[in-house]
């Protein structure tokens, strides 16, 4: 996972990390010659829970994938799985069939662009939700076939019976269940603040309080990045449902959250939330090449 993303932000962010550094040389300027990076404030400011999304009309295979929840939490394989994102083992490369209505095949919706949930290198598939897609197809029996859109078109497909399960760390809502039956959760999640390494406005804050608090002291002409889609769009935007007052700042919402934090290290944004693990992730990654 390091390595890829490593790779991967060194083409899209080369340019944008120099611009956020302040431009000329700071030998020359007197400043510092480190550039900016990104660091994740360590306070959760949402309790949730992922799921999966499955088609309205199959609820024998509802049944199936909650069954196999059950199994790969108690016998340990998604610790495993989780262990080689988490903890310094080698992620498991997936690979998708192509989409045959003639063979019995498990069609899984996914946003490959939230690592570690799911993202790709090369024509391959990772991450925690793909390695459990293609358990679960092993265990149906099934040939797996996976089909990668943008994120707000994941729950959408499958209501639509284009898929048969939405797999993209989703969190369980009242929105998304009008248009799929949710397994039972299987990763409790949270949204995390990302900011420059530069800001220490909220180095003292110890809860999520604290951190809306602060937040709440941004104005109209301040922007805050998410990832299209996402429970951090309707933090910022603010959504009865889920029980958020919003922001005073705009939201800028992106196809994925390393384009966000981007934009944040140039400048063109304050801030960016997403869920933590993603977080983590993406700063990671940048700081590595620093």
């Amino acid at each position: 996972m390091k390595k890829f993303t490593a790779l991967f932000l060194a083409m899209i962010l080369a340019a944008g990390l120099i611009v956020g550094c302040g431009g000329g040389s700071s030998e020359e300027e007197g400043g510092s010659d480190e550039a900016t990076t990104a660091k994740v404030i360590d306070v959760d400011l949402t309790n949730e829970e992922y799921a999966f999304g499955v088609d309205k009309d199959q609820p024998e295979l509802l049944e199936q994938a909650n069954a196999f929840i059950a199994k790969i939490l108690e016998d340990g394989t998604f610790d495993e799985i989780c262990d080689r994102y988490f903890g310094g083992g080698e992620p498991v490369a997936v690979q998708s069939a192509k989409l045959d209505s003639s063979k019995d095949q498990l069609v899984v919706a996914t946003n490959a662009a939230f690592e570690p949930f799911e993202y790709t290198q090369g024509e391959d598939y990772y991450g925690i939700d793909m390695e459990i897609a293609a358990l679960f197809a092993e265990e149906l029996g099934q040939e797996l076939v996976i089909q990668n859109m943008d994120f707000d078109a994941v729950c959408l497909s499958v209501g639509q019976h284009k898929c048969d399960i939405a797999m993209a760390g989703l969190t369980i809502n009242e929105e998304r269940e009008e248009m799929v039956t949710f397994t039972d959760p299987y990763y409790q999640a949270s949204q995390r603040l990302i900011v420059p390494s530069t800001d220490t406005s909220f180095d003292d804050c110890a809860d999520a309080d604290a951190v809306a608090a602060k937040l709440g002291e941004l104005e109209s002409s301040d922007s805050i990045g998410v990832q299209q889609g996402t429970t951090g769009q309707y933090y910022v935007e603010g959504d009865a449902e889920w029980g958020f007052e919003g922001l005073p700042a705009k939201c800028v919402p992106y196809k994925n959250g390393s384009l966000a934090v981007q934009d944040m290290l140039q400048g063109k944004i304050q801030y960016v939330i997403i869920d933590a693990a993603p977080a983590a992730a993406i700063t990671e990654s940048i700081n590595e090449m620093q």
